[in-house]
């Protein structure tokens, strides 16, 4: 079977479906835009309030209704706390991609206002400068930068409601959306483009290539098969840290996702805070290839009495081995072994002293583990040497603005790891060397967040509309 549209997007998660948002928005009944998702083979995911895997479609979930999602449409954004960063320095480079600060302040807002347009609940954390001037002092004598990030918490229950009503909306502009259908390959031509994919194959006079976080070794592969100009980027490795959230409390009274950044004294890596989730749950991930991963989420009405956040060691290879997403995986893969096929659980204080982990050793920690579907083990088995000292380094420096953080009590969770490596060589309209193709969000490397993965789904979908003549407002 094969079907023709104007515009083809690949992937459905918050590029994909901003791009599509602007498409079907100011296109109506000019273009006719498809979305094609792979969604999750594996239908399980922990619920992250029972420490069960639960069925993803299961229609029994009185928690927060994934069901309420097609065929896995909002990628990995659906189950996170959605935090949107109200920066377009933080989760990418928007300013510079775009050469101005001020056009992407302005595109950053307006993709809050989508959000908000689609059920974001009015929860701003905005920053008080004059209070936040301590945690600046107290970053510098750590040797650390503080970066001021206002931010919106959608909440993890409330991320699927607002996902489900924008896909509600494409549908009833016309988008169709041919979910768990895989895209195997593209053939470019001057003004068409085949998809082949594992249900059909779909013709289109332009694509948008936004295959998420996940997507980034899809990406990869594609890029060097079909000759499309990549540069090879970093790799983010680290541990999902929980503490009890009395620790970060002093901090996250005042920002609640404090985004710190420094560079080790031991290798002069960059290391840095990512993603923290005040009161909240580590969560398991589980990828195409069966490895695992951890993650966390916050609730606006759930409340844990631990504090979890990411800390990740920016890792860049160079001549002769530049892959640093099948490197990624490769740890991922070791981990996963490790841990029976789960994520790997250690106290600190143990990592520290070069031993594993055991139940009897965290069930006599003060933080009650928020996930318990796991191995206690020794991170440093599956990470490079280089990764773990650094680890220990930046919590102790961490120590410094957070008093406790680095007590042998607090737990580590593995792998933590960010696969958004590949970088596609594009245009300011974020067209790549092949004519009519575009690309945006995690996957392709321009983005490492919800915030600016958006910002640049509405890029090129405004390209596209610009081509095509179509009006818009430029919000």
């Amino acid at each position: 079977m094969e079907k023709q549209y104007d515009v083809a997007i690949i992937g459905g998660g918050v590029a994909g479906l901003f791009a599509a948002y602007e498409l079907s928005t100011h296109g109506f009944g000019k273009l006719r835009v498809a979305i094609v998702e792979m969604g999750s083979e594996n239908p399980f995911r922990t619920c992250p309030m029972l420490n069960l895997k639960k069925l993803a479609r299961d229609k029994e979930c009185a928690l927060c209704k994934p069901c309420n999602v097609m065929s896995g449409v909002g990628g990995a954004i659906t189950f996170s706390s959605g935090t949107m960063n109200l920066r377009p320095d933080v989760g990418g480079d928007l300013d510079k991609l775009l050469g101005s600060w001020e056009e992407a302040e302005k595109l950053i807002q307006y993709v809050d206002s989508v959000l908000v347009k689609f059920g974001a609940p009015d929860n701003l954390y905005a920053i008080d400068y004059e209070q936040t001037s301590e945690l600046e002092r107290l970053a510098a004598k750590a040797g650390a930068k503080f970066v001021p990030t206002p931010q919106r918490l959608i909440g993890s229950e409330n991320m699927p409601k607002v996902i489900a009503n924008m896909v509600d909306y494409l549908k009833s502009r016309g988008v169709e959306i041919h979910g768990h259908t895989e895209v195997t390959d593209i053939e470019h031509a001057e003004n068409r483009i085949r998809l082949k994919t594992t249900k059909l194959d779909i013709v289109s006079r332009y694509v948008i290539i936004a295959p998420g976080r996940i997507g980034a070794e899809w990406f990869s592969q594609l890029a060097k098969r079909r000759g499309i100009d990549v540069e090879p980027g970093p790799l983010d490795i680290g541990v999902r840290v929980e503490v009890p959230a009395y620790v970060t409390e002093p901090i996250t009274k005042l920002v609640r996702d404090p985004k710190i950044i420094m560079y080790t004294k031991s290798y002069d890596d960059k290391a840095r805070t990512f993603c923290t989730n005040p009161n909240g749950l580590v969560v398991e991930e589980r990828y195409p290839d069966d490895s695992v991963g951890v993650n966390g989420e916050s609730f606006a009405t759930i409340k844990s009495k631990n504090t979890n956040f990411a800390l990740l060691i920016t890792v860049r290879l160079t001549d002769p081995f530049e892959d640093t997403i099948a490197y990624g995986k490769s740890i991922a893969r070791l981990a996963t072994k490790l841990g029976g096929g789960r994520p790997i659980i250690q106290r600190f204080g143990d990592l520290e002293a070069g031993r594993r982990s055991t139940w009897s050793r965290i069930e006599r920690s003060v933080v009650d583990p928020t996930l318990k579907s796991v191995t206690p083990g020794d991170i440093a088995m599956a990470y490079p040497y280089r990764v773990v000292v650094n680890i220990i380094e930046a919590l102790k420096r961490l120590d410094i603005i957070m008093p406790g953080i680095a007590s042998p009590q607090t737990l580590l969770y593995a792998p933590e790891i960010k696969f958004y490596s590949t970088r596609a060589r594009v245009s300011r309209e974020l067209e790549t060397n092949l004519k009519n193709v575009f690309v945006a969000g995690d996957g392709v490397g321009l983005s490492r967040g919800m915030n600016v993965a958006a910002a640049t789904g509405v890029i090129a979908a405004r390209s596209i509309l610009k081509r095509e003549g179509i009006e818009f407002e430029d919000g």
